[in-house]
């Protein structure tokens, strides 16, 4: 097959004949640009398939970021807690401390109040990581609990000691007065006769203080049948003290009451001749001679 092509010139019609190479050359143009376009959108899918790869990378980088940053957040507010847990209990082993310290009059060697005096030379050692943080801080706060176990029982035996000083009856009920009346037989002042008087008495001035020989737990605070209005202390050990023919109470029922306290204002209630104040000593619930209590030494 042939191809004439007629050319229209001012000379006249110009026929013009191609040859095959001549018709080759639009199908090698197509094939060319064809090529190209393929080769384009190739390289251009490639791109955006590195592009959509870069953002999916980058989106993994987003969320291990974040990831990192709860874990990191999560960690810290751990650190918090195991912080304010030690501060909790350092506070309360500084109470401790400072109690028994005190109790003890040993202020002037101990001092909870202040930073304890460390230091020395350091050298550069490896990083800490928070996990090994955390698991030092465990670490002291089980050691922090176990001292506070041990001052605990120290504080409560040294409380022991210290109750045990206070319920140690000795001494008058009164600060000033004397002696009317020992323990014993002696001769009724009502009616005469030969009776037993199970306490002691001490005259004095009407309405003067009426102490405590000891430490304790008032279980009687008012009007006994003789006694008048009687103030009753148990010392704890099967001990009571009693204190009767008050003119007025101070305490109640259920009070407790130190060594040397004030409990009544010196009377003559009850069956009684004049102001004065009837002391006994009860062990489990039997009068017993009170002179060796009142005239031992202080504790």
């Amino acid at each position: 097959m042939s191809v004439t092509v007629f050319i229209q010139g001012r000379n006249g019609v110009t026929r013009w004949q191609p040859s095959k190479r001549w018709l080759l050359l639009p199908i090698l143009l197509l094939a060319s640009g064809t090529g190209l376009y393929q080769y384009s959108s190739d390289r251009f899918e490639s791109q955006q398939a590195k592009a959509d790869k870069n953002q999916k990378l980058r989106e993994q980088q987003k969320q291990q970021v974040l990831q990192l940053k709860n874990a990191t957040e999560t960690q810290l507010v751990t650190l918090v807690t195991h912080v304010a847990k030690m501060q909790a209990k350092i506070t309360r082993l500084e109470a401790l401390g400072q109690q028994v310290a005190q109790h003890n009059l040993l202020d002037d060697q101990f001092d909870f109040s202040t930073e304890i005096g460390i230091g020395g030379p350091s050298e550069f050692g490896s990083s800490i990581e928070l996990n090994q943080l955390i698991d030092d801080m465990d670490k002291l706060a089980a050691r922090i609990d176990n001292n506070n176990v041990q001052l605990s029982l120290l504080e409560t035996v040294a409380s022991n000691l210290h109750i045990d000083e206070e319920r140690y009856i000795s001494g008058r009920p009164i600060y000033k007065g004397w002696l009317s009346s020992p323990y014993g037989l002696r001769n009724d002042p009502f009616n005469g006769r030969r009776t037993m008087h199970k306490g002691i008495d001490f005259a004095g001035t009407e309405g003067a203080d009426v102490i405590a020989t000891a430490a304790g737990v008032v279980t009687w605070a008012g009007n006994m049948f003789g006694y008048g209005e009687l103030v009753e202390i148990d010392h704890g050990n099967g001990l009571r003290t009693r204190y009767g023919h008050n003119k007025a109470l101070s305490v109640n029922v259920g009070d407790v009451v130190a060594k040397g306290e004030k409990i009544a204002n010196m009377g003559s209630s009850g069956r009684s001749t004049g102001p004065h104040v009837h002391y006994e000593v009860l062990r489990s619930g039997q009068q017993i001679d009170p002179r060796k209590y009142v005239y031992r030494k202080t504790s």
